[in-house]
This record gives C-alpha cells, structure tokens and sequence, in this order.
C-alpha cells in the first residue's frame, strides 16, 4: 500500500522540475494529483502519462480564480483534497536593488509570495471541514540566509517561510498541518528560464547545471528535484502526522557553515604565510 494511498493533492508548477517529480512520486505512492500550471503542453502530457489518476489544470497562480479552480477541480474530480503543493515558482526580478523596477518586485512578489497565500486560502476551508490535510510551500534557504540569490526573491522566500509558521498556529488547531521546504542548489530548468532560454533549451542546461553546482555544498552533488519530491512526499503522509510550522531544509549541508575541505586550506595558507610547516 502506498504512502499516499486514497489521498488527493494538489500541486501547483507541477509540469516540470520538482513539481513534476513530486506529481510522478506523489502518484507513485497512491495519491491523485491535480497538476496546476501554465504550461499547458506538458502539464497535459504529464497527466496523459499517468492515466486516471492525474487531471491537468492550466493556472496561473496570481489570479485568485484560477488557484480556487485548481482546489474545486481536485474535489469535483477526486472527491476531497488532502495535500496542496504550492510549488510554483521563478527566479523573479534580480540586479542590484537600485536598479529593481517596482514592477518587477510586484510581479515576483505575485508568483511567489501571493501564489502561496491563495493557495492556503483556498485549500484551509475544505481541509477544516475534513478536519486534516497538509499544506506545503517551497520555500528557499534564500529565505534563511542572504547571498544565496537576489533581493525580491530573497524577501519573498523568508516570507513564505514565516506565512508558514504564522499559518500553522491556526491550522493546526483544526487537524491541518503546514510546512515548508527550503531547498538548495536544485538542478532545474529555474536557472536556464532566469537567463532568459526558452523552456526546451532550459530543460537541456540541467546536465550542466549538475555539474556546476556539484562542489558547493558537504554533499558532493547537485540537489536532484525528486530529493524534494521525497521531501514533500513525507511531509504530506502520515508519517508527518506531528510535524507542523516546520521549514525543512533539504540543501546538503549547504547552509550548515563552511566545508571541512575549505577551512583546511585556508588553514595550510595560513601557516605558509608564516613560514610554518604544513600540519602532520
């Protein structure tokens, strides 16, 4: 029986990247997915491939009416909703902080910030009359600490982390639990479409980006979309059963502080410098 067995989600950027692998996954363990995004084609393929258990919805997730359509799809198709996966996201305006439009800002703010809150707005309701669900939100370790990406992408991601908490003390209250997950060097198509490629030539800079992104973190690898997936997975199972308001870090070490490997070296060239021998 799987983790998932007889569940309903709902997962929104579930066309590609982590949403697609959490949608391949979540359906894997038994649940019925709605796949909520703009890209139409391969949010239909996708639910194409996965037969009767999942159904496609085009969504743009900073239009109110298309968030509460994704959630009235998940009941009217499936029967109930257990699970909502705000996932979807982009890089978001980035540059210098004087040189940000306000425009952008509102239009990064949109996706990622608003997208979340209408996502729990809309799924609260039907999981208090159900009295249980999960509600979980990619977040970012951008929202933990800084350096890791740009301004507004930055402010929106340590927003969600604190609407998470915030929103877990009333829910909680009512049988449903909400989380979050802040990934790290993730490779997806995210960092080919913030430089400006079209979908399909970001699909093909993953490979790439696995490699650049292999050496940063304690973890000699790139974070993989389904190390999220696996993430998300438990956080709506059963197996979360006690966990709420609770930012999951999935990013290899990354934010732990620095590797072993940099501090020795900066430690032999300290002691060159002074003339000392290398350490035994």
């Amino acid at each position: 029986m799987g983790r998932l067995e007889g569940k309903v989600a709902v997962i929104t950027g579930g066309a590609s990247g982590i949403g697609e692998a959490s949608v391949r996954r979540f359906v894997a363990e038994g649940c019925k997915v709605v796949i909520a995004d703009l890209q139409e084609a391969r949010g239909e393929r996708l639910a194409g491939a996965l037969g009767a258990s999942a159904a496609f919805v085009r969504t743009d997730v900073t239009r109110e009416d298309d968030v509460a359509g994704a959630i009235a799809l998940a009941q009217s198709r499936f029967g109930r909703l257990d699970c909502l996966f705000n996932n979807a996201g982009y890089g978001g305006v980035n540059g210098p902080i004087a040189s940000i439009p306000a425009q952008g800002f509102d239009d990064t703010m949109a996706v990622l910030l608003r997208g979340v809150f209408l996502g729990i707005k809309h799924a609260a309701p039907v999981m208090k009359r159900q009295g249980a669900g999960s509600i979980v939100s990619t977040a970012s370790v951008a929202g933990l600490q800084a350096g890791y990406a740009g301004h507004v992408y930055s402010a929106a991601k340590a927003a969600v982390i604190h609407l998470t908490r915030s929103v877990a003390m009333e829910l909680g209250e009512s049988g449903v639990r909400v989380n979050c997950i802040c990934p790290g060097a993730i490779a997806t198509p995210i960092f080919g479409k913030a430089l400006g490629l079209s979908d399909e030539a970001a699909d093909r800079t993953v490979d790439v980006m696995k490699v650049a992104l292999a050496k940063g973190q304690p973890i000699q690898r790139a974070g993989l979309p389904s190390d999220i997936a696996e993430a998300a997975l438990w956080l709506a199972s059963d197996d979360a059963a006690f966990v709420n308001g609770h930012a999951m870090v999935v990013d290899g070490g990354l934010t732990g502080g620095r590797m072993w490997s940099v501090v020795a070296e900066q430690r032999r060239a300290m002691r060159a410098a002074m003339g000392l021998p290398p350490e035994a």
